[in-house]
């Protein structure tokens, strides 16, 4: 059974096909997608797949992505979760991303914060990784308040409109 999530002023739930409209604007807005290292989304066909993608990762243990929503509102806000899971390795990468009407008001915190909760907790996680643009100050900033350690950086390590990006490693250990 997919876990929902609450906090304070979130809802973090399964994404579903009914989503597809909100998950296109956010993925293919280019303030959004300009440090996320994928290219523009363009239909809602494409996106309803995406969503059955995040359904069977979850389903095999691979992955879990959650859609952020306000308590008491219906619509996606954002996106954040795990990939790269491993259970032999007790280790799971984060990722999320958020409307820009939403950033700088602590929903990205908020939901980081319940989800690396979630994840020592109740997957039993043991380090949660992250990678970064290095540009991307906001998120590099966030991080590091939320306790995650710079490991590295990683040259030429993602690409954004045919253009390579060093990011920033960091890990949070249990």
């Amino acid at each position: 059974m997919f876990p929902i999530l609450e906090t304070k002023r979130l809802v973090l739930r399964e994404l579903v096909e009914g989503d597809a409209a909100d998950l296109l604007k956010c993925f293919s807005d280019p303030d959004v997608l300009r440090y996320y290292g994928q290219t523009p989304l363009t239909n809602t066909d494409q996106v309803k797949q995406i969503i059955r993608n995040f359904s069977k990762s979850f389903e095999e243990k691979h992955g879990i992505k959650w859609g952020i929503e306000w308590k008491g509102k219906e619509g996606i806000i954002g996106t954040i979760g795990f990939q790269e899971w491993s259970h032999e390795h007790k280790r799971a990468e984060l990722s999320y991303a958020l409307f820009p009407k939403y950033w700088g008001k602590g929903y990205a915190t908020e939901a980081v914060s319940k989800v690396i909760s979630y994840g020592f907790k109740e997957l039993e996680l043991t380090r949660i990784g992250a990678i970064v643009f290095i540009e991307n100050k906001a998120s590099n900033k966030l991080l590091i308040n939320l306790g995650f350690k710079k490991e590295g950086i990683l040259r030429n390590y993602m690409y954004q409109n045919d253009v390579s990006f060093d990011t920033n490693l960091y890990s949070l250990l249990q």
